[in-house]
């Protein structure tokens, strides 16, 4: 937007356009993506020679939660029940998963990567005969850490 005198970082970003990538499986595009927290627990002592009589606070083990993942079905569209069955057979493939924010020109503006993920639950659409809402499946998907990276 040049010549644009408008500052765009005094607007927070929307969050409607954004891409999803799970290592090497081909995804279609997905309707939410839900779970990108990080938390740290905290861990509480008391000193031995503290005059306080309190206790202190420090940061302990952090830990991510799992990821949940909203998608249309397709017409022969099993990849993700395919690598999710992959779990019993004790060869469940573990695959980067990047998720990026768009902007309306279709650049990336933040960009989360989980590392390690691999599904732990599916859960498929709900039906109805008296509906006409798209069929939707969800995905949950554990993994070992994030990292949040601008554009």
């Amino acid at each position: 937007m040049e010549g644009d005198s408008r500052d765009l970082r005094i607007w927070p970003l929307q969050k409607f356009c954004f891409s999803l990538d799970i290592g090497d499986l081909q995804t279609s595009a997905f309707q939410e993506v839900t779970g990108l927290d990080v938390e740290t627990e905290v861990i509480e002592y008391r000193d031995n020679n503290s005059r306080q009589f309190s206790t202190v606070k420090m940061p302990g083990i952090s830990k991510v939660g799992n990821v949940t993942l909203k998608k249309g079905i397709f017409v022969k569209d099993n990849k993700f029940w395919e690598w999710f069955e992959q779990i019993e057979m004790k060869t469940i493939k573990r695959a980067p998963a990047v998720i990026k924010l768009l902007d309306e020109m279709g650049n990336s503006t933040m960009v989360w990567t989980l590392t390690n993920a691999f599904p732990v639950k599916i859960t498929g659409t709900d039906l109805k005969s008296d509906g006409d809402a798209v069929a939707v499946e969800t995905l949950e998907i554990a993994h070992e850490g994030i990292t949040i990276q601008q554009g």
